[in-house]
């Protein structure tokens, strides 16, 4: 049973990705200039998101960390530049700082690829303000995180994990009704440790909060399909792991292309509603 959350109820919900970047693994650099990343943000509205996920620091395997001040220098022209878009913005990221730069400017959600684990003050930003906060589960950081991931049981150790980092949260008075998981597809994982999770994600409804399932462009699509893929060509192999992860109850999506996702969706919710 779902904690019932003040935010989010219903659904699907589609998150947009808008990366302020210069590497991220799908299209580092095509936003980096602000006016391009609220451009590209106003478009996703229009496609039909109902988040926006801002991002200032690439986590793609093998990134490069950024200080906070670089991040928050990327991100806060483009949260001024969305924060009246009429759409939840939300800040994707692992620094304390960043978070409560965001907030203060219009964010109102925080999406940590941590956990909140990856700075000691991450904990307290996300108490001191009324907003959803996403919990994922990464083995490793970034750089190193696809150097051999080694799991016992996956889908049992990212559950344990995640259900760890909820009870901390709500140690550290952070209301269970605030947090979502997702249990990161692709962060420190192998093909099959991300199918294996995909195949279990009613297991993670368990935890008691909605879940957010990143599957976008991702790389485990070329392992199934048995061959290099270009990551702007995985857009079929996006829509199918989305539309999968839909029938097994997942809540938000984060998604490079909402228009077709949004498409998809409201496709395969006609055809549940005439069956």
């Amino acid at each position: 049973m779902v904690t019932q959350n003040p935010f989010f109820s219903g659904g699907p919900y589609i998150m947009g990705i808008v990366n302020v970047t210069p590497d991220s693994f799908s299209d580092g650099g095509r936003y980096f200039s602000p006016e391009k990343a609220v451009a590209h943000g106003l478009r996703l509205v229009e496609e039909g998101a109902d988040i926006l996920d801002i991002g200032g620091e690439s986590t793609r395997p093998g990134a490069v960390p950024v200080t906070p001040q670089e991040e928050i220098d990327r991100v806060m022209p483009v949260i001024e530049g969305l924060k009246g878009c009429g759409r939840r913005i939300s800040i994707d990221t692992r620094h304390a700082a960043t978070m409560r730069a965001a907030l203060a400017a219009g964010a109102g959600m925080i999406n940590d690829v941590t956990a909140l684990t990856g700075d000691p003050d991450s904990l307290d930003a996300a108490r001191s303000a009324d907003v959803p906060v996403c919990l994922m589960h990464m083995r490793g950081m970034p750089g190193t995180m696809q150097d051999n991931p080694v799991y016992e049981d996956v889908v049992a150790d990212v559950f344990a994990y995640l259900g760890q980092r909820i009870a901390a949260c709500e140690a550290a008075g952070i209301e269970k009704s605030r947090l979502i998981v997702d249990p990161g597809i692709g962060f420190g994982k192998t093909a099959a440790h991300n199918t294996n999770l995909l195949g279990h994600l009613r297991r993670f409804h368990d935890l008691g909060v909605p879940l957010l399932i990143g599957v976008s462009r991702k790389r485990f699509i070329d392992a199934l399909c048995e061959r290099p893929i270009l990551p702007q060509d995985r857009v079929p192999g996006s829509l199918a792991a989305a539309l999968f992860a839909l029938t097994q109850g997942a809540h938000i999506f984060r998604v490079h292309d909402v228009a077709v996702t949004r498409q998809a969706f409201r496709v395969w919710q006609g055809m549940q509603s005439a069956s």
